[in-house]
C-alpha cells in the first residue's frame, strides 16, 4: 500500500473513531455537562498516552523544533476550539451553527496550499467541495433560528479554523519528529492545566464529577478520540493535509450512520442520503493518484 492510499485510510479510520466519540459523547452528555465531557477527554487521553510512553518516545525529541508548534497547538485545542463551538451552538442553535463548522476542510486546505506549499489536484479539488457539500447538506437539517447577533457566525467557523490550524502545526511538527504518538502526547499533555485551570476559575474547584452511570460513555469516548488523533496524526505523516483534512471531515456522515444502524436513534431520509451520495465520490476522488 502505498503512502498516499494509507493517508486516505487511517483518515477514514479517524473519522470513523470520531464518530463513535461523537456517539458516546452524546449519551454520556446526559450525565454530565460538556465542559466536564471536555476535561475527560482531556485527562484521560493524556493519561493513556503518558502510560505508554516510556515504549515509545526519544530523549531529542524535547528539544527539539517541533515543540514550540505542538504547544500552540494543545493551547488551541480542545479548550479554545470547544468553548468557541459550545457558544456558537447556544447562540445560533445547532443547524446554523454546524452548518459553519463545515467549512474546516476549506481552511485545512488553504493551510496546506499556502503555508505548506502542497498541490492540490482538480479531482482532489471537486472531492473536497463534495465533501463539504454533503457535510453542509447534512448539518442543515431541521429549523434555524435566525434570532441571533451577526458576531456569533465567526464562532463555529472560529472554532473550525482552530482545528483545520491545529492539523496543520501538527502536520510541520512532523516533519521534524516523524512521531505521530509524540505530537498527540504533547498536545494533550499542554490541554491537561488549561482544563482543570478552567474548571477552577468557572466551578471554584478542579475536580471532574460525573454522574453515575455515565463515566464510561465518557471514558470511552475519550479512547476513541485518542486513538483517532493516533490515526490523525499517522496520516498527516504519510500524507498531505490537503488530502487529510476532508476526508476527517467526514466524520458528521459517519456519527449519522452509526446513529441509525448502531444506536437505533437517527433516521435516513432523502437529505441524508444525499449527503453520503455527495461525500463517498468525494473521499473517492481525493484518494485518486495526483
Amino acid at each position: 500500500m502505498s503512502a498516499s492510499t494509507l493517508s486516505v485510510v487511517l483518515g477514514l479510520v479517524a473519522a470513523i473513531l470520531f464518530a463513535v466519540g461523537n456517539q458516546f459523547s452524546r449519551i454520556g452528555l446526559r450525565f454530565a455537562d460538556a465542559r466536564t465531557a471536555t476535561a475527560v477527554q482531556i485527562l484521560v487521553g493524556a493519561g493513556v498516552y503518558w502510560l505508554i510512553a516510556p515504549f515509545y518516545l526519544e530523549g531529542w525529541y524535547w528539544v527539539s523544533a517541533a515543540m514550540p508548534w505542538l504547544i500552540a497547538a494543545g493551547l488551541l485545542r480542545p479548550i479554545l476550539s470547544a468553548n468557541l463551538g459550545m457558544l456558537g451552538t447556544r447562540l445560533l442553535g445547532p443547524t446554523v451553527s454546524s452548518t459553519l463548522s463545515a467549512t474546516a476542510p476549506l481552511f485545512g486546505v488553504t493551510f496546506g496550499l499556502v503555508i505548506l506549499a502542497e498541490t492540490l489536484s482538480l479531482a482532489g479539488a471537486i472531492g473536497t467541495a463534495c465533501i463539504v457539500g454533503g457535510v453542509v447538506l447534512l448539518s442543515t437539517q431541521g429549523k434555524a433560528d435566525r434570532a441571533w447577533p451577526r458576531f456569533a457566525l465567526l464562532l463555529p467557523i472560529g472554532a473550525a479554523l482552530i482545528r483545520s490550524v491545529t492539523h496543520g502545526f501538527a502536520k510541520i511538527a512532523l516533519e521534524t519528529v516523524p512521531d505521530p504518538y509524540f505530537v498527540a502526547l504533547v498536545t494533550y499533555s499542554v490541554s491537561v492545566p488549561l482544563a482543570l485551570g478552567e474548571r477552577w476559575w468557572r466551578l471554584g474547584t478542579p475536580r471532574v464529577q460525573v454522574e453515575p452511570g455515565g463515566l464510561r460513555w465518557l471514558v470511552g469516548m475519550a479512547l476513541a478520540y485518542a486513538v483517532a488523533v493516533l490515526a490523525l496524526n499517522t496520516a498527516l505523516l504519510k500524507g498531505t493535509l490537503v488530502v487529510v483534512s476532508p476526508i476527517v471531515a467526514c466524520s458528521p456522515v459517519f456519527t449519522l450512520l452509526l446513529g441509525r444502524f448502531v444506536f437505533n436513534e437517527q433516521t435516513l431520509n432523502l437529505r441524508a442520503v444525499l449527503a453520503v451520495g455527495l461525500v463517498v465520490p468525494g473521499v473517492i476522488l481525493i484518494g485518486l493518484p495526483a
